[in-house]
């Protein structure tokens, strides 16, 4: 059971990212998508697709989530620009 609306979930994660841009995205198979930019040159740094809106059903599932993508590009800032994974949770 999902406790926020998808625009409220895209809110809190978009937000979280702040300066840096987030755009976080609803497929039709109520999946998540999320891209974060570079602030300078606009490329993308990271996407992660496939993340199940219907498991952040709790602000500890959405602080996991979040946690795991800074960690993410962090990690891929180093190497690649761009990151591309599945995350089912």
């Amino acid at each position: 059971m999902q406790v926020l609306s998808t625009l409220e979930l895209r809110n809190i994660i978009e937000s979280s990212f702040l300066p840096t841009r987030c755009q976080c995205s609803l497929g039709a198979d109520e999946s998540l998508t999320v891209k974060v930019f570079d602030r300078k040159s606009e490329r993308v740094d990271l996407v992660v697709t496939g993340i199940q809106a219907s498991t952040l059903d709790s602000s500890r599932a959405i602080s996991d989530l979040i946690t795991e993508l800074r960690y993410d590009l962090k990690t891929h800032q180093v190497g690649s620009h761009c990151e591309m994974k599945a995350r089912v949770r």
